[in-house]
């Protein structure tokens, strides 16, 4: 009886840490129990994380089932390995956004979290403006780039021109969101992912199929639908931020540009967009690799693994980013060694989630694949490469959490060093001679991946037990 009673009591507290985090109440992460703090974080940016990539899975489902599905999927997959250079520039400024306003709001200081969260959605406008006219001008040059045929490159031009045109919005979803983890308003992040998720799933079929008087747009519709769902997200974010709360009292004058403090956030967005930006270049290298080595085929295949892993991943990533708020926070308040506990408790539940996405990758890939494409041989790629890329999983999220504790306590130089040296010297020359000179072709790309992840962890852990991160000023 006492144990279903313990039963009993451990499932409503449960549930009512459940309920706080997605209510997202203003809480003083500082103070309160750190396993209690990585819960009432974690739950909701694993949530927005994960209905991150739910855009992509969402398009890949419906753009699956058009006819001649591979080269649609193909068009997709090549676009988004394209995009993740925008979304490395979101996540580079977004995650100064969160060290910077995270050790403000540490500090106890809500009006320079506002002001710094403000500064960085002015370098992000002034950044965007050249992106979006140049997606619009070289769409086709770009699908040509990534190795897609000319008829390919052609049939996907204008899918590119309505996704990297309206880049900005893209930007914004990442870097308010980035804001908002910062000063602990998870919950708000994860709320504006499902409102332009929900919208996504519904304008998805209507505009790709078409329905009574909407024109069925095929790959345009896809696009369209995406731009529509993240714009709507955007407005729910500019929203909350206008309303402010305690901790965020943002105003709109604090969009004037103050040089020096804009210096100081550049000084630690730069390493960090350079950080995401040589990972990014990594996987549209391997991108370009397995389409000239695998083929239309080959090509899709690796795109709907990527985007199945990626589902996956988002989530461990959300983990992260709440060991990054955590140590932004606590490094703030002075409490260095609760930062560090709270990286090492976050460790641990990511390696059980990662392990349990293992498991699944390695039984289920196949019936994971077929979801979004009924080709066998795009199904038969996509599982051969699930299969290989979990070999890596488990030891790849302990290296994820590091380097979010990094990029949290503002020390963004360091995972650029990592970077560098693991995709540019390493994975990048290792997966060409596998795919190319032993011909291994798509396998040999397969492979270069997860041995990097795994060489990244080893080089993050052995620097995370250095402290050398604890002195980092922002």
């Amino acid at each position: 009886m006492t144990t279903i009673n313990e039963a009993k009591n451990g499932l409503s507290k449960f549930f009512a840490i459940l309920k706080q985090s997605l209510k997202g109440e203003e809480i003083d992460y500082t103070s309160i129990n750190i396993k209690r703090a990585i819960i009432l974080l974690a739950i909701p940016m694993m949530l927005e994380m994960m209905m991150e990539s739910v855009f992509v899975l969402v398009d890949l489902y419906f753009v699956g089932h058009l006819p001649n599905s591979s080269v649609a999927i193909q068009i997709v997959g090549l676009t988004e390995s394209v995009l993740t250079i925008i979304y490395s520039l979101a996540m580079g400024i977004g995650m100064a956004a969160t060290a910077v306003v995270a050790r403000r709001i540490g500090e106890k200081d809500p009006v320079a979290a506002a002001k710094a969260g403000m500064q960085t959605i002015f370098i992000a406008l002034t950044i965007n403006l050249v992106i979006s006219i140049s997606g619009l001008l070289f769409a086709k040059d770009i699908l040509l780039l990534m190795g897609a045929t000319e008829s390919t490159a052609a049939e996907g031009k204008l899918f590119v021109q309505i996704m990297m045109g309206s880049s900005m919005v893209i930007m914004l979803l990442f870097l308010i969101n980035g804001i908002f983890r910062g000063a602990g308003n998870a919950a708000i992040a994860m709320q504006s992912l499902w409102i332009a998720n929900t919208i996504n799933i519904v304008l998805c079929p209507l505009l790709i199929r078409g329905l009574g008087p909407i024109p069925a747009l095929g790959l345009t519709g896809a696009a369209l639908a995406t731009a529509i769902g993240r714009g709507i997200g955007v407005m729910y974010q500019i929203y909350h931020l206008s309303k402010g709360s305690s901790n965020l009292q943002v105003k709109w004058s604090y969009l004037k540009p103050h040089w020096n403090q804009i210096k100081a956030i550049i000084k630690v967005a730069a390493p960090g967009i350079f950080q995401f930006v040589i990972a990014s270049c990594s996987w549209i290298f391997l991108a370009e690799l397995v389409a000239t080595t695998g083929g239309d085929n080959g090509s899709a295949g690796y795109q709907t693994a990527l985007r199945l892993m990626m589902f996956f991943m988002l989530p461990a990533w959300g983990l992260s980013n709440a060991a990054a708020t955590l140590v932004g926070q606590n490094m703030g308040a002075h409490h260095f060694e609760r930062a560090e506990n709270s990286v090492k408790i976050t460790t641990k539940y990511t390696i059980i989630f990662m392990g349990i996405v293992t498991l699944l990758f390695l039984t289920c890939g196949s019936l994971f694949a077929s979801i979004f494409t009924n080709d066998k041989e795009v199904i038969s790629v996509a599982t051969q490469a699930l299969r290989i890329l979990s070999y890596g999983f488990v030891i790849y999220g302990i290296g994820m959490v590091l380097i979010s504790a990094f990029n949290g306590a503002g020390d963004t130089l360091t995972p650029t060093k990592i970077n560098i040296v693991a995709f540019w010297l390493f994975q990048i020359p290792f997966a060409y001679i596998l795919a190319k000179h032993f011909n291994m072709g798509p396998t040999g790309v397969f492979i270069a991946i997860p041995v990097t992840e795994v060489g990244i962890s080893i080089v993050a852990f052995y620097i995370f037990r250095t402290g050398k991160w604890k002195q980092v000023k922002v």
